[in-house]
C-alpha cells in the first residue's frame, strides 16, 4: 500500500504524467489491422508529410486517421505552445475494441456469424 497523504500521491502521479501532445480516437467502427496499414504508414513522420500520406491514401482508415492526427496537432500547438514545423508522429498505435456480434441467415436455417470488430486509435506527437 502506498505511504503518504491521498493528496501527496495524487501529486506524485500527476508529475509522471506524459506530458506529449495526443489524440485519441475509441470505438472507431474499424479493425485493428486495417487502422494498422495506414498508421504503419505516418509512424516516425513528420507532421506535414504525415498528413499528406493520409490526405491521398484510398483507404476508409486514412479519413478517420487524418482528423485524428489534425487534432493531435491542435493541441500540440494550442495546449504545448509547440510549432507545427518542428512536430513528428513519435507513436500510434490502435489497440482492439469490443466486437459487435451479428448474425447473418444462411441456406437450411442455418445462421453464420458476423463479427463487426472496433478499435482504439492513439497518436503521440512530439518536437525534434
Amino acid at each position: 500500500m502506498a505511504k503518504g497523504h491521498r493528496s501527496q500521491i495524487k501529486r506524485e502521479r500527476n508529475a509522471q504524467k506524459d506530458t506529449r501532445p495526443s489524440a485519441k480516437l475509441s470505438y472507431a467502427r474499424m479493425s485493428v489491422q486495417k487502422a494498422c496499414f495506414v498508421l504503419d504508414a505516418i509512424r516516425g513522420k513528420d507532421v506535414k508529410t504525415a498528413l499528406a500520406i493520409v490526405m491521398y491514401n484510398p483507404r476508409y482508415a486514412s479519413s478517420v486517421i487524418e482528423k485524428l492526427l489534425k487534432s493531435a496537432i491542435a493541441n500540440a500547438e494550442n495546449n504545448n505552445g509547440m510549432k507545427v514545423d518542428d512536430l513528428y508522429v513519435e507513436e500510434c498505435y490502435a489497440n482492439k475494441g469490443p466486437t459487435m456480434k451479428r448474425i447473418h441467415p444462411r441456406a437450411q436455417g442455418r445462421a453464420y456469424r458476423i463479427e463487426k470488430r472496433m478499435s482504439h486509435i492513439t497518436i503521440v506527437l512530439n518536437e525534434r
